[in-house]
């Protein structure tokens, strides 16, 4: 697997299946409730993870592209706190626009339905030193970088752009994705690390919470 240099593969991997990741996941939730936190570099398959786990505990996915959206790449963090994970916390309604759809005339809101039992919120930089005091589960979805950019890439594409509008975003957006992940480190906090590049779950014990 060919990482970034600051980043150590993580191991040893085994395979698990749904009863047994929503097994794995309910250990680590042990009252069925919590805040879970799934990050990963563009393109790992971290979305594709937090949907997965948000089905199988019942939970409701909140994406951190979201709340970024037209604001800032990385400095959203505490939208996410006083808007997403304080009111959930409380037991409040979470019905909020974020800045950058108010500014853009973007219909809509970010929402989570009520009685949701797990909050889960996914994205580059979800699992923060910031946001994780406030969690009580981080998970990390490691991948090799270059299939994670062709990964992205191909789903860029799929939207709409062409193929060299999609390498122009990927650059650009890395110039803010790459030094923030650099300096924070969200794989040394995680619970989890989940592989991104296997064909189905595969997972690896995580390091210390900090």
């Amino acid at each position: 697997m060919r990482l970034h240099p600051e980043e150590t593969e993580a191991g040893p991997w085994r395979p698990v299946d749904d009863a047994a990741l929503e097994t794995l996941l309910g250990t680590l939730l042990p009252d069925g409730r919590g805040v879970l936190l799934v990050d990963g570099r563009s393109g790992s398959g971290k979305t594709t993870f937090a949907e997965r786990a948000a089905t199988l505990l019942g939970g409701a996915v909140v994406h951190t592209d979201d709340l970024a959206w037209h604001h800032d790449a990385t400095a959203w963090d505490d939208i996410a706190l006083e808007h997403v994970i304080g009111p959930w916390r409380r037991g409040e309604l979470v019905d909020h626009r974020p800045p950058g759809w108010a500014a853009q005339g973007r219909d809509g809101s970010v929402t989570v339905p009520e009685g949701v039992r797990v909050l889960v919120l996914e994205g580059v930089g979800a699992g923060r030193a910031s946001l994780a005091l406030h969690a009580d589960v981080v998970v990390w979805v490691q991948a090799d970088r270059d299939e994670a950019r062709e990964r992205g890439l191909r789903r860029d594409v799929e939207l709409g752009r062409t193929r060299a509008e999609a390498e122009r975003f990927w650059d650009e957006w890395m110039t803010a994705e790459e030094p923030f992940l650099a300096g924070d480190r969200p794989w040394q906090r995680a619970d989890l690390v989940v592989s991104g590049d296997a064909g189905g779950w595969v997972v690896a014990p995580g390091g210390p919470r900090s």
